[in-house]
């Protein structure tokens, strides 16, 4: 299936990145991968084998990426509030 080894080769670099977005496609890319039984991805000429064991803890990690940057895309945590309660008009 090439376009999950494009989903995956395009969203492996979520960290880099800073992308929570690229995070939930590299989840998504891993568990097709294991749903489906890919262990190989080519890549102009390059091969890429990969356990499922190591693709469970690949998607594990980018969860908890996800999970741990979600909240301050979206203006949860991080995110300081004035206060003025006491301001003089």
């Amino acid at each position: 299936m090439p376009e999950i080894a494009a989903a995956y080769l395009d969203s492996c670099t979520y960290f880099e990145d800073s992308s929570v977005a690229k995070a939930r496609a590299f989840v998504s890319a891993c568990t097709a991968m294991l749903a489906r039984g890919i262990r190989r991805i080519e890549y102009e000429g390059a091969m890429l084998e990969l356990d499922p064991n190591t693709l469970r803890a690949l998607a594990n990690d980018a969860k908890a990426y996800a999970a741990q940057h979600a909240a301050v895309e979206s203006g949860g945590s991080g995110v300081i509030y004035p206060n003025f309660r006491d301001l003089r008009s």
